[in-house]
């Protein structure tokens, strides 16, 4: 098989197994003898979310916080001469604005790089991917063999590319529809407060909670509303998961209820992913460990890592896991490898305080 076949294939897996971007962004790289290689993505809301070569990491977090980020004037010229196809600084930008280009002077040259090429594709649901390469200041320009390469595989980036992006919105419809299932009210919120989809269990629940003014998530109870959207807004900020539970208040003959705000957006697929949290709604009342099915459904955990999860989301220790489950030492460590990786979790501790605030989650 043929070295070019093979980065095909790659490109091929990364979407559907998002994680593999980062790698491939770095062969990507190679391929055209650049210094890096970034796969962005623009919202609806101006918030850009990225998976690069680990290289450019720190500069593209700088640059996505960064107010100059609105002066890139590249994706739009690039859509304009070459709409989904690749194309060079030089080719869109004077000599002049090049040099004088804010972007190129506070986050490029200052690391010794100070050129690129890159492609805009436009999502049907109207989210733009750009594929963006830079290369080094010594190397000069970047060649038209190297963007004639890129445009060889333009089809295959883009498709993959959006097969990732469809697929994470068919991740919140299945999340939503496991709830339903299990009889859980429950939506997924999106970038900008927008509800993706809710099942009818939540809808059953308006005007209590309900959608307002461009599908924004809007609670009838003021206080409480704004309690929510802060949450959102710690959510959409955080590093870690982080499970936030909210009570609302009883209402004539409707019980009060604990609205459970758990965080969908993980690492990698995060430049995918349309879904910022899912909000389960349940009874006051209600205790215990987290259902199986709902681990599952939520995580994609396998049955063997909901039942180690199960466990550990009392606190219980490794030892006593592996005693009541029956299982080595060394397999509860595997598995708890595998639920750091789908919670998006990194420590014990925290995976405890993501799964506690599930426990009133029971049917």
């Amino acid at each position: 098989m043929s070295e070019a076949s093979t980065l095909t294939d790659r490109i091929y897996e990364a979407a559907v197994i998002p994680e593999l971007w980062s790698d491939v962004c770095t062969s990507l790289a190679a391929e055209v003898n650049a210094y890096s290689a970034c796969l962005l993505t623009i919202g609806s809301d101006q918030r850009i979310e990225w998976i690069c070569s680990p290289n450019i990491h720190e500069a593209m977090t700088r640059y996505s916080r960064s107010e100059v980020r609105f002066q890139n004037v590249r994706p739009e010229r690039s859509l304009v001469s070459s709409p989904s196809a690749f194309s060079r600084d030089i080719d869109v930008m004077t000599a002049q604005e090049i040099i004088d280009d804010p972007i190129y002077n506070e986050f490029l040259r200052p690391i010794g790089l100070g050129w690129s090429m890159g492609a805009v594709f436009r999502e049907p649901s109207g989210h733009t991917l750009i594929f963006d390469f830079i290369g080094r200041e010594s190397d000069g320009p970047f060649s038209t063999a190297r963007v004639d390469r890129l445009n060889s595989m333009k089809g295959d980036l883009a498709r993959a590319a959006l097969i990732s992006s469809r697929l994470t919105f068919r991740q919140a419809e299945n999340i939503s529809s496991t709830m339903a299932m299990l009889g859980l009210p429950a939506m997924v919120v999106g970038e900008d407060n927008r509800v993706l989809v809710m099942n009818e269990g939540m809808e059953g629940l308006t005007p209590r909670i309900r959608t307002g003014a461009a599908n924004k998530l809007s609670l009838e109870n003021p206080a409480i509303n704004t309690l929510v959207l802060s949450t959102l807004d710690q959510l959409r900020m955080a590093e870690t998961a982080k499970v936030q539970s909210i009570p609302l208040p009883a209402v004539e003959d409707h019980p009060a209820l604990i609205l459970h705000l758990l965080p969908v957006r993980r690492q990698a697929r995060d430049i995918f992913s349309r879904g910022l949290a899912v909000m389960i709604a349940t009874p006051v009342g209600l205790a215990g460990p987290p259902d199986l099915r709902v681990l599952s459904g939520l995580f994609d955990l396998t049955p063997g890592e909901a039942r180690v999860a199960r466990e550990l989301s009392s606190g219980t220790n490794l030892e006593s896991v592996a005693a009541t489950l029956g299982l080595s030492l060394e397999t509860v460590r595997t598995y708890l490898k595998r639920i750091f990786f789908k919670t998006g979790t990194r420590r014990q501790a925290e995976l405890t305080h993501l799964l506690s605030g599930l426990g009133r989650v029971a049917v």
